[in-house]
């Protein structure tokens, strides 16, 4: 199924005269503050969110899984399901494959198909935390910490030919999160765990393309319960240090204690120049993998006030990190989640543009605790929805990506199409 731009902006044209008042008023404000709209436009374009191929089915959770019907059966619907979505918010440019829940078997024909949907392939993700039918070892008691070396030589193999996939498809980054820990203590012992895991992750490494970069992800818990090898971002960050200027730190959101101060995580990585990218998701209690901006959407905005105060101080753009979502979805339809994510994100970013980081800086200097805090929740509480909006019409998508899903039927066409039983393939 594909989107015309002519069914976009059919959809558009109710909305346009609301919409262009909404936005005159969005202008005259950020022009009264300063800001010039047409830059923030251009600068919330470049922001990319890759959609990982994962997150096109219904998820679920270890109690059960409830399919919505009309779910990709293969890559190429998958494929599909990512233009449909850049289609309606011009946002969605990228898809992020998972090894060996999606495979492709013929790269030229998928990397043809995504280059015909605007699409390219984002960061390639390998799997050693599932046993698959034809593997000689199990990953039960870890992949590349294992006390086996003949597991761990399995799992280096596995990433390396991850990378060659990934090759094959133009992308740039393979992307690594262990399952790797004990549910016991006295289990295994934690400083051989981690010289394995570094060892396995230094013969990756040396696997590389020059142009590649590593993303090393990090966990605090899950499944592993008692440690992780992999626990937190200062462990993720040894690693990275130990490997060498190509591996960086991978953020998800969601994999962190709770009330962990992550936007002081990422200034500090921002810092050290040893951020590589993200998985947005959003959570309550742990790992949740809930809706980008649901729960704590603040966080988010304080997450992207520290991205763009490193933007600004190292002079590079959006385009130097890799930007994911990583999510679940067991009672919404996943193309809905997705769009609603992206939007949050936009939102989030858009906010901390117009921060007065001038202001606040001075502020700052004198202590003025509650004229910083002022600055801040001045600019988050902007509504700039108007200004996301813009964007997206100004790239030939959506006024309402949501609603223009809803309004052209889109899962009920997916559904007649492949079947009220088709399960996303993968997960």
């Amino acid at each position: 199924m594909h989107l015309s731009s002519e069914q976009i902006q059919a959809c558009n044209e109710p909305m346009l005269r609301r919409h262009q008042q909404a936005f005159a008023q969005v202008s005259a404000y950020l022009q009264a503050e300063g800001l010039q709209p047409d830059d923030l436009i251009a600068q919330i374009q470049q922001l990319q969110i890759a959609i990982p191929s994962w997150a096109l089915g219904t998820g679920g959770t270890r109690f059960g899984r409830f399919p919505i019907g009309g779910e990709p059966r293969n890559l190429e619907e998958k494929i599909e399901d990512v233009g449909l979505l850049h289609a309606l918010n011009r946002a969605s440019g990228a898809i992020s494959l998972h090894i060996p829940w999606d495979i492709p078997e013929n790269a030229g024909h998928i990397r043809s198909l995504a280059t015909a949907l605007g699409l390219k392939f984002d960061a390639v993700n390998s799997n050693t935390f599932q046993d698959q039918p034809d593997q000689p070892y199990s990953y039960k008691f870890g992949s590349l910490c294992h006390t086996d070396a003949a597991v761990r030589r399995q799992a280096i193999e596995h990433n390396i030919e991850v990378i060659r996939y990934g090759q094959a498809l133009g992308s740039r980054c393979l992307s690594v999160w262990l399952a790797d820990g004990s549910n016991f203590p006295g289990q295994r012992s934690f400083v051989q765990a981690f010289q394995h895991t570094l060892s396995s992750l230094q013969e990756i490494y040396a696997a590389l393309p020059d142009d590649w970069t590593m993303l090393v992800e990090y966990k605090p818990y899950e499944p592993n319960f008692y440690a992780t090898v992999i626990q937190d971002w200062g462990t993720a960050f040894l690693l990275c240090r130990k490997l060498g200027p190509s591996a960086r730190v991978l953020v998800d959101l969601g994999h962190h204690l709770p009330n962990t101060n992550i936007e002081q995580i990422v200034a500090t990585l921002m810092m050290e120049d040893m951020l590589g990218g993200f998985h947005f998701n959003d959570s309550k209690y742990g790992d949740d993998d809930l809706t980008v901006g649901s729960i704590k959407p603040y966080q988010l905005f304080l997450i992207f006030h520290e991205l763009v105060s490193g933007f600004q101080a190292r002079g590079r753009g959006v385009d130097s990190l890799a930007w994911m979502i990583d999510a679940s979805h067991n009672t919404k339809d996943p193309l809905e989640d997705l769009l609603q994510s992206v939007e949050a994100i936009q939102l989030a970013f858009a906010q901390a543009l117009i921060i007065d980081r001038k202001s606040l800086e001075e502020a700052q200097q004198q202590n003025d605790v509650a004229w910083c805090q002022e600055l801040l929740q001045k600019a988050f509480r902007t509504d700039l929805r108007a200004l996301i909006a813009e964007a997206r019409l100004r790239a030939g998508g959506a006024l309402s990506p949501l609603q223009a899903y809803r309004q052209l039927q889109v899962r009920q066409q997916l559904i007649a199409h492949r079947g009220k039983k088709a399960v996303a393939t993968g997960l």
